[in-house]
């Protein structure tokens, strides 16, 4: 197997201008999550134009394909990319900007949809060189609830042929490009969504005394609330409750009936994850009765933690070394954003890794979902060639 590195870096960089201009193509016409009818086709014809069969329909807007090596029956690896964008307005001026107004890849999927055509065409050259299966899995809807992951495992696709591994690659603008992050075990959070509707009874600001004001104690209710987090949450256990959007109606001398509230639990175990929704309904409504008003709690749970198996990063990331050598390859913290491929990992040994797309003195270092957001595209010689050595090295231990 040790045979395949050289042709696998050189067929990386051979194909690196082609893996850059799908990436052009995919930035310019981003699509909202399952709304990536024009995305899949276009996946879909570069997947035909390598030679291979792909597989359209899964879950709307997904696309599956199969490069089988010379015993396509053996062992099965899974590539997976994600392809939505988000709702975004891209202020950069690049001449691949988005043309999609209001539309922007701001998350990198058309960075990791190029990379995985980038590495299905490498692999398609080499399958007479690996035994086994490679299984290409581009996923809609990564960005939004329930997500593709969720639909995707519903329909099927981790079987037939059923993997054995599963990896997933995802940009970091913060590593600067030519570089990889892996991390063993629990890696980022789970992520639920909190609604809270505060009623009370509105009138005059001039008139307390004759109203039940939400606004107060809704203001309450968002400090205590904290308390799930700093007094309730063994301290070993990664949690965040945050509110984003806090709805008022009212007016300078209008308080209003209700308050709107919407925001975010994320922790990494799940049995305290269960507690903690219920420790949010027990605060929310006895402050809200106490103060003389009600609660509606709506608590939408999202994705699960992503646990990283061990053996197999610890595996991803020696490759990694071979392939870029040791000063290139770092370990990664804890993350407290959630992303659907956690959903794989609760059903297959999967390994989620971070490609480095940053470079600090060409002033590429925005965070993902800004509008400013962008890559060094020297990240798109290496992310496909890596992707696809990770795959036939997996497909051979």
């Amino acid at each position: 197997m040790e045979s395949l590195l050289p042709k696998i870096k050189s067929l990386s960089r051979e194909l690196a201008e082609s893996t850059i201009n799908y990436r052009r193509h995919l930035h310019q016409h981003p699509e909202l999550s399952f709304q990536e009818h024009q995305t899949a086709r276009f996946v879909s014809e570069t997947l035909t134009s390598f030679g291979l069969s792909p597989q359209t329909g899964v879950a709307d807007t997904g696309v599956t394909a199969l490069i089988e090596g010379k015993k396509p029956s053996s062992k099965v690896v899974a590539l997976r990319a994600d392809m939505d964008a988000l709702p975004i307005h891209e202020a950069n001026d690049v001449p691949y900007k988005s043309k999609n107004e209001g539309v922007m890849h701001a998350c990198g999927h058309d960075v990791h949809t190029a990379s995985l055509l980038g590495a299905a065409g490498i692999l398609q050259q080499l399958r007479d060189e690996f035994e086994g299966t490679v299984k290409l899995v581009f996923q809609p809807g990564e960005e939004r609830f329930p997500g593709g992951a969720s639909l995707m495992i519903k329909e099927g696709v981790l079987q037939n042929p059923t993997p054995q591994a599963m990896l997933g690659q995802h940009v970091l603008p913060f590593l600067p490009a030519g570089k990889v992050g892996f991390r063993e075990g629990m890696y980022m959070a789970s992520a639920d969504e909190i609604y809270l509707t505060v009623r009370g009874k509105g009138g005059h600001a001039a008139m307390p005394d004759s109203n039940i004001d939400p606004v107060m104690i809704t203001a309450q209710l968002l400090v205590t609330l904290q308390q799930v987090v700093s007094r309730t949450a063994n301290p070993k256990i990664p949690s965040v409750l945050s509110f984003g959007k806090v709805i008022a109606q009212g007016a300078t001398n209008v308080i209003p009936n209700e308050v709107h509230l919407e925001g975010t639990f994320r922790t990494l175990n799940e049995e305290w994850r269960h507690q903690a929704h219920q420790r949010i309904k027990d605060i929310a409504h006895s402050i809200c009765s106490g103060l003389g008003g009600s609660c509606d709690v709506d608590i939408k749970v999202g994705y699960p933690f992503l646990q990283n198996n061990p053996e197999l990063t610890r595996r991803s990331k020696q490759l990694a070394t071979d392939y870029l050598g040791e000063e290139n390859v770092v370990d990664l913290d804890l993350w407290m954003a959630a992303e659907d491929f956690a959903y794989y990992t609760h059903h297959v040994d999967a390994c989620f890794y971070r490609l480095g797309t940053g470079n600090e003195a060409r002033g590429i270092n925005s965070s993902v979902h800004t509008p400013t957001f962008d890559i060094d595209e020297h990240a798109l010689e290496i992310g496909p060639g890596l992707m696809a050595w990770l795959a036939v090295a997996e497909l051979d231990s």
